[in-house]
């Protein structure tokens, strides 16, 4: 919840195309997320706010949570090349981490789409992933 009070307080729109009405889930399901493979990988999850592209979401390591259990992991082209993106499924309480792929692994031309109204990104299958 400080990740969307601090976007309110800071006057930030969601980005990547999502409303305003969907950000206080994107922000607890995504930290939600982002414990679930802190757990997984045996690591210290600080919930840190306003940290953007810098570090990682779990030390090293970049967590993008999906509601759907068919949702592709989503990388988008300002991402880093070097960090890997894990992708984790589910609502909570109960999350599935499925695996995880490299930047620069993950922005293939054939993975790059639009969805509505929401810039292009690429959207790697979970067969693609390693775990």
């Amino acid at each position: 919840m400080r990740r969307q009070i601090e976007a309110l307080r800071q006057h930030r729109p969601d980005r990547h195309g999502f409303d305003g009405e969907d950000g206080w889930t994107i922000h607890i399901e995504g930290a939600a997320g982002e414990m679930a493979v802190a757990k997984l990988r045996n690591r210290y999850w600080n919930g840190s706010v306003n940290t953007f592209k810098t570090g990682g979401d779990v030390g090293a390591v970049q967590v993008r949570t999906r509601s759907k259990a068919h949702y592709d992991l989503i990388v988008r082209d300002d991402d880093r090349n070097d960090d890997a993106f894990f992708l984790v499924i589910g609502r909570i309480p109960v999350f599935d981490v499925v695996g995880w792929i490299k930047g620069r692994d993950a922005k293939r031309p054939e993975w790059l789409q639009t969805y509505g109204e929401r810039p292009p990104a690429y959207f790697v299958p979970q067969s693609a992933l390693t775990l």
